[in-house]
């Protein structure tokens, strides 16, 4: 089965101007995305696989290790209920 991540319907990413940081926001909840992570979250439109999404993160950080740790943060925010 071919996974193609998407947030879940409760939940949205916003840009904090203010903090310069994004969130994701859901009711009741706010969780602060460190780093590069709303990067990660924002290729998550359900139209990508996640073998895609590294690829494009990849080429736009160099060297970084993309390959071992993106695919383990979308499982995460998966079993969360974040994504689906």
């Amino acid at each position: 089965m071919t996974w193609l991540p998407v947030l879940a319907r409760s939940v949205m990413l916003r840009h904090d101007r203010v903090r310069d940081t994004d969130l994701l926001l859901m009711p009741e909840r706010v969780v602060v995305l460190r780093g590069h992570a709303g990067s990660v979250v924002r290729l998550c439109d359900g139209r990508r696989e996640v073998p895609e999404i590294v690829a494009m993160l990849a080429e736009r950080f160099p060297g970084a290790p993309i390959a071992d740790e993106v695919p383990g943060f979308l499982s995460a925010l998966y079993e969360e209920g974040w994504l689906r």
